[in-house]
């Protein structure tokens, strides 16, 4: 059952927060128009895909990734002026524990972190892929890092097929070959001067093509100049697309899907993907760290009041932020797992806070 200590917290807490939210989104939407205004004139971009596609998606990513700060300041915001005002010391004095206290602040924490952890996995990733298909179609035609000159790709996990040339527009290959293995002899080898894809369940259709098989000292030809076949290939187009911001642009699903892929076809780096996969879960673990912190820095009573409780708040969040970008620089760089690299900052900030909870005002 709510008290009305913890109806008043959590009204608090809630409004405080939103509040916070609309102000830092208000800011975030100026900052970027201002920065993309040119791009907007000059582009053949419509006043619909600004208004309806653009902006309203920007706003989903750029509070989900403010969402742990906008905790930490709105809990030290609204808590800050209860100490200013003596309402934590008369709780306090009324024999409610500081433990007691913590409850309906969590309750909150644990509400923003549900929603935050949804839209992390699912909400996000959706607005994500309509903003920067957007980008990429107007502003930024060079984000795609994908190879298409001389690729070597695991298509299985004895299989191997090499593209001298892909072409983007209309989906073709120029000298194909492709190699299956069986305890590292090769024992099918398919050439083909130029391939072309028919479309979903992975059909191609290769021209010109030669088929080698082996069987010990054993071998067979097949060639087929002037000739075509069609077959199926663990290969579609969207495999030689590599946006910079590709992963943030799947669902927690299509995430899954895409690693498992990639490690059946036997093919490494895949640290980016992996550290955006366990960041969706680490980040909404942030906001119950913060809220914790933000209780035991803003119900002391000091001198400094509101004012220096903000800016401890900012200081720490800020210092929060500085760890989780360096842990991730490794991660990605392979110095550390990338579980280990996403998860660590949460890890030594659950120390400070249990810290700074033992050192809190009682």
């Amino acid at each position: 059952m709510l008290k009305t200590l913890d109806r008043y917290i959590i009204k608090k807490f809630l409004s405080t927060f939103f509040f916070t939210a609309l102000i830092f989104t208000l800011i975030s939407v100026v900052i970027d128009y201002s920065e993309k205004v040119n791009k907007f004139i000059e582009s053949e971009i419509t006043k619909r895909e600004i208004v309806l596609g653009y902006f309203p998606n920007f706003i989903v990513f750029i509070d989900g990734l403010l969402w742990p700060l906008f905790t930490l300041i709105a809990v030290i915001f609204f808590t800050s002026r209860m100490a200013y005002n003596s309402e934590i010391i008369s709780i306090l004095n009324a024999g409610v524990s500081f433990r007691r206290l913590m409850r309906p602040y969590l309750l909150t924490a644990v509400f923003i972190a549900v929603l935050h952890l949804i839209g992390n996995h699912y909400y996000i990733p959706k607005g994500n892929k309509i903003r920067l298909d957007i980008e990429h179609k107007y502003f930024s035609h060079d984000n795609d890092k994908g190879r298409t000159t001389d690729v070597h790709m695991f298509v299985a996990p004895n299989t191997k097929v090499y593209i001298n040339r892909f072409n983007k527009r209309d989906s073709t290959v120029r000298n194909f070959r492709l190699e299956r293995f069986d305890s590292n002899q090769l024992v099918y080898l398919l050439k083909a001067t130029s391939a072309e894809f028919l479309g979903p369940p992975d059909k191609w259709r290769l021209r010109n093509y030669e088929i080698r098989t082996f069987n010990g000292s054993d071998e067979s030809l097949t060639i087929g100049r002037g000739q075509q076949i069609d077959t199926t290939i663990n290969l579609l187009p969207e495999d030689f697309v590599d946006f910079i911001e590709q992963q943030s642009m799947m669902t927690t699903a299509q995430l899954k899907a895409y690693i498992h892929k990639q490690r059946t076809r036997g093919v490494g780096n895949l640290e980016k993907y992996l550290v955006e996969l366990y960041r969706r879960s680490a980040e909404p673990f942030t906001i119950l760290i913060l809220t914790v912190i933000g209780v035991a820095v803003a119900a002391r009573k000091v001198r400094g009041g509101m004012g220096l409780h903000l800016a401890i708040g900012i200081s720490i969040g800020a210092l929060y932020i500085f760890m989780s970008r360096f842990a991730i620089v490794f991660a990605n760089g392979q110095a550390i797992p990338p579980i280990v690299g996403i998860w660590l900052p949460n890890i030594v900030f659950t120390f400070v806070a249990a810290l700074l909870v033992v050192r809190a005002q009682k």
